[in-house]
């Protein structure tokens, strides 16, 4: 097996079993490995560290599989892959719902491996060299889920550029579908565009956070910024809330959640659908003194590396702040980040400040974060993209 060999004093995080090698601590590579190609990776002295897919145009060169030296094959993965469907079935019961993350990457011992399943549908992203090179056996492991009658890929994620990779959009295995995949969430029904929907067409990471807002929502006046296709915006409705509005600038993305809303056992009330850009939005609803009794913030990712960390922090303090002023007293905000650039005490810092900057006196009541099938390995807190905060204005 062809070897990379770190600088001398570059080993601590792998050997706390942190799964990424950067390039800046690679000393040299034995043997030109391909792209994605298994490699063994030593210390300065030759020790055996680890088994990875070896990726020479991105700054992560090595993504570990597995610590110490271990054969990586079609077995291999199916086992990583069986073993996390395993666990999905404990944390997602399947009483709550048919969607369900069943590997996320690098938590699961498979780097760059996302597959999310709907009803009898398997999505999968393939993000690194090293899933690429393995997208046979992956998709075929998939398949032999229970229940399974099809593997879609959606490999178009922006993040396949780093690692030298084009997109790739289509069936890997079973047959096409034809129509979009229905899939119930906490008695809510979705229908899911595995062919165009943002990710792998649904944002299953939200879900708990979405069965939270119904408690919260009750009696109150609810803005959903950022809504997509209304996930949050239905479960307000369904929690008792008597106004709704949702502001997207995607359309399409309104035109979904609107005729999916029409089928929800709740009519009432009725949700305004606005198709609008939501910062001049909350300016002008601050400019009308409007109010809101919760107010949601999932926006798009503003910072995919710590590279655009400080234009994210402006763009997430502008909402945050805007958010704060419309809030009435007592109000609660549901604000989150998705950004990989942007860590959980940055974060909070940033609203922290939004807050204190509209003159609000507010309090923390919680962290948000992904559902249980979204899990983040202790070695690997890179995995936590997801992070939110519950805040409340004081009466």
């Amino acid at each position: 097996m062809k070897r990379l060999y770190l600088q001398a004093g570059r080993d601590k995080s792998l050997r706390r079993h942190h799964p990424w090698v950067f390039s800046g601590g690679v000393a040299r590579v034995e043997g030109e490995p391909e792209l994605g190609e298994t490699v063994t990776i030593c210390a300065a002295n030759g020790e055996v560290l680890a088994t990875a897919a070896y990726s020479p145009h991105s700054q992560i060169r090595a993504r570990v599989w597995a610590w110490g030296a271990v054969a990586i094959d079609a077995a291999f993965i199916a086992e990583r892959i069986a073993r996390a469907v395993a666990v999905r079935a404990i944390a997602v019961p399947s009483r709550i719902t048919q969607a369900v993350r069943l590997v996320h990457g690098e938590s699961d011992g498979l780097p760059g491996v996302i597959a999310d399943r709907y009803a009898d549908t398997v999505v999968v992203q393939l993000l690194s060299a090293g899933a690429e090179r393995w997208r046979g056996a992956i998709a075929a492991a998939l398949a032999q889920v229970p229940g399974v009658a099809r593997v879609f890929e959606r490999s178009d994620a922006d993040v396949r550029a780093l690692e030298g990779l084009s997109s790739q959009i289509g069936l890997l295995m079973g047959t096409a579908s034809g129509a979009p995949v229905v899939v119930e969430e906490h008695g809510l029904q979705y229908a899911i565009d595995i062919d165009a929907g943002h990710k792998t067409g649904f944002y299953l990471d939200q879900r708990d956070n979405r069965w939270r807002l119904r408690d919260l929502a009750r009696g109150q006046t609810v803005l959903d910024c950022f809504c997509y296709t209304g996930g949050f915006a239905r479960n307000a409705r369904a929690g008792g809330a008597v106004a709704v509005t949702a502001v997207d600038s995607s359309a399409a993305a309104l035109a979904v959640a609107q005729a999916q809303a029409t089928h929800d056992p709740i009519t009432a009330p009725a949700i305004e659908w606005l198709e609008a850009d939501v910062f001049k939005t909350l300016r002008g609803y601050r400019d009308a003194n409007r109010q809101f009794g919760v107010i949601v913030l999932d926006p798009p990712k503003f910072a995919p590396t710590a590279a655009h960390a400080d234009k994210a922090a402006r763009a997430y303090k502008d909402i945050n702040l805007l958010a704060f002023k419309l809030l009435a007293p007592g109000g609660v905000l549901m604000t989150y980040s998705c950004s990989g650039g942007i860590s959980p005490d940055l974060f909070q810092k940033i609203v922290a400040g939004a807050a204190l900057d509209a003159g609000v006196d507010a309090c923390m009541e919680g962290g948000l974060h992904a559902a249980a099938d979204h899990p983040v390995a202790l070695q690997f807190p890179e995995g936590q993209y997801l992070k939110g905060l519950l805040c409340r204005v004081r009466m």
